[in-house]
């Protein structure tokens, strides 16, 4: 009992704090006058946000703590060989880097870790360590960080995280690494003018198809599911779907992931299609839009005549 009293007296957060205040003021008798506070409120309240404070300051040193964990592992020195007394050492790593994407789903704690260097030691060594397991948590705290943190995506981006990340999913040969590092891509690209512009530069929509030809399952729907989104909300890539065509028509696990129900790529294409029609200015990507949808969906090719370059 007196336990949870402490802990009533004590809240967790800033928010159970304010709310312990407005419920301690809710609860006196009479209206509510307005006055000094007094100085027994006053230093509870100062406890209060000491507590909540405490807290915080614990995550940021349980955020150095793993970053310590990380760097005394140093993998990326000693290259692939994968030498047994590396093991303990790596087991702690991924639990660390495992640690680290939890707190980092709190948005001060992800920008805490940018502020820290944690960002930046985890692109330089996780990201090339010899352990797949370590690569692709790497990837996911990386994506953990960047996702809705604009501040975030631009330090990322700025130390060059875009063109490994890439390469990853390209041709890491661990299947997580790829899937794992294409997240943090959308992460990094999705409603974020600087990573789609570093992203066309860096070939991104090759590497999308080329995961739509992957025999990873994940790997398809994920490239798939990012391609469809970077070109519904840009459609000024309108000529990629030729190449998109040109890669179901050859691709048997294209085009069965490009019929999925859960992708609604018939859908986005006939809206387009709709969108556009009578502008004459858009024509093109409307045949476009027609072409790719009797691939997928009509088994069999439209008229040619008018698509000829």
């Amino acid at each position: 009992m007196a336990e949870d009293q402490r802990n009533r007296r004590h809240p967790q957060n800033l928010q159970g704090v304010l709310r312990l205040a407005v419920e301690a003021g809710s609860a006196a008798d009479g209206p509510a006058l307005p006055e000094p506070m007094s100085e027994e409120r006053k230093e509870w309240l100062k406890g209060a946000l000491a507590e909540v404070a405490k807290g915080q300051n614990s995550e940021v040193e349980q955020m150095k703590e793993c970053m310590r964990v990380v760097l005394r592992d140093g993998g990326c020195e000693r290259g692939r060989e994968g030498e047994e007394e590396g093991e303990d050492e790596e087991g702690e790593t991924e639990g660390a880097l495992e640690f680290l994407s939890e707190l980092c789903e709190n948005l001060d704690n992800a920008r805490d870790l940018m502020t820290l260097g944690g960002l930046d030691l985890c692109m330089s060594q996780c990201l090339n360590h010899p352990q797949g397991s370590v690569r692709w948590r790497g990837a996911q705290l990386i994506a953990s960080c960047a996702q809705n943190m604009p501040e975030v995506q631009c330090h990322l981006l700025s130390k060059g995280a875009l063109p490994k990340l890439l390469q990853l999913t390209d041709s890491d040969p661990h299947p997580t690494v790829r899937v794992k590092a294409l997240y943090a891509v959308s992460c990094l690209v999705r409603e974020q003018e600087v990573g789609l512009r570093a992203f066309l530069s860096h070939d991104g929509f090759s590497v999308l198809m080329r995961g739509m030809q992957s025999d990873n399952e994940k790997l398809r729907t994920k490239s798939s599911f990012l391609l469809l989104n970077l070109l519904t909300v840009h459609p000024e890539h309108k000529g990629l779907c030729v190449s998109v065509s040109s890669l179901v028509e050859d691709s048997p696990l294209g085009l069965r992931d490009c019929q999925s129900p859960t992708l609604g790529l018939e859908e986005m294409l006939n809206q387009r299609a709709e969108d556009l029609q009578g502008r004459e200015e858009c024509q093109e990507e409307v045949e476009f839009c027609k072409r790719l949808r009797s691939v997928c969906f009509c088994g069999r090719q439209p008229d040619d005549s008018g698509m000829d370059r």
